[in-house]
């Protein structure tokens, strides 16, 4: 898939290959990735497409938290964020290099409104960009509202082509 799309070289392809091939056995066994795979009815030898469904546990708050308080009353939270992080398969971060499968979603971005437009979620979102790229996150999402797009945007976040299906249905 990511070979056809041009997102990894092929010889990072092969490194995505064992990486992603070794995580899978692993979830596989512990019910945590589950399969399907394609073959034409004639010859259900040949594998002609295949996907998965990664079972992620969501923890109701976030693991990592980041709060911000004014210089003058640090005994008042007037913002927060958090980060949930999560196990992915390995993917390529780039042409030639490939990720460990470490992702982490940025949640619970909010700041009191009388301390809107005051830099809080900027400075907020900056440090936990900071803080995932020395804990060698691959991937670092989040789900911005109309309000926080440019916030995010400024801060380097681009719109994906990831699509999402909500309860399940």
């Amino acid at each position: 898939m990511f070979q056809d799309m041009g997102d990894v070289s092929d010889d990072a392809f092969e490194i995505l290959r064992t990486k992603s091939r070794a995580r899978l056995e692993q979830w596989i066994d512990s019910g945590d990735y589950i399969g399907w795979l394609a073959t034409p009815a004639d010859n259900p030898e040949t594998i002609v497409g295949g996907a998965g469904v990664q079972l992620q546990p969501i923890l109701p708050r976030p693991v990592d938290t980041w709060l911000a308080t004014p210089a003058d009353n640090p005994e008042t939270i007037v913002g927060g964020a958090g980060v949930q992080l999560q196990p992915i398969l390995p993917r390529p971060v780039d042409t030639f290099t490939i990720g460990e499968g470490r992702q982490a979603t940025i949640v619970n971005v909010f700041t009191e409104p009388q301390w809107r437009r005051h830099g809080i979620a900027s400075l907020l979102v900056k440090e936990i960009v900071t803080w995932s790229k020395n804990q060698r996150i691959d991937r670092l999402l989040l789900h911005a509202s109309d309000e926080g797009r440019s916030l995010y945007e400024k801060s380097g976040f681009v719109a994906s082509n990831e699509m999402r299906l909500s309860g399940g249905q």
